[in-house]
């Protein structure tokens, strides 16, 4: 995992925890409550499966192209 990957993971769940507790000092009644935290959630579950998708497609990306310079680099030596 690179250091934006972990980054951006950092902030994701930072910004989650900081909803959730703002939610759990709310005045709102308990079940308002349950309906926000359980929207959130989704959302959350959305983006962190968005970052999740993204990291996958750059990895996939940077192993093609270590393979092609892999591929290169044996054709000039053979």
């Amino acid at each position: 995992m690179t250091t934006t990957t972990k980054v951006l993971l950092g902030i994701v769940g930072a910004a989650a925890a900081g909803v959730v507790i703002g939610m759990l000092v709310a005045p709102d009644k308990g079940s308002e409550l349950r309906k926000k935290i359980k929207s959130n959630c989704g959302d959350w579950a959305n983006t962190l499966g968005d970052l999740f998708n993204a990291g996958k497609e750059k990895a996939e990306d940077l192993a093609a192209e270590a393979g092609n310079k892999y591929n290169r680099v044996k054709e000039n030596l053979g």
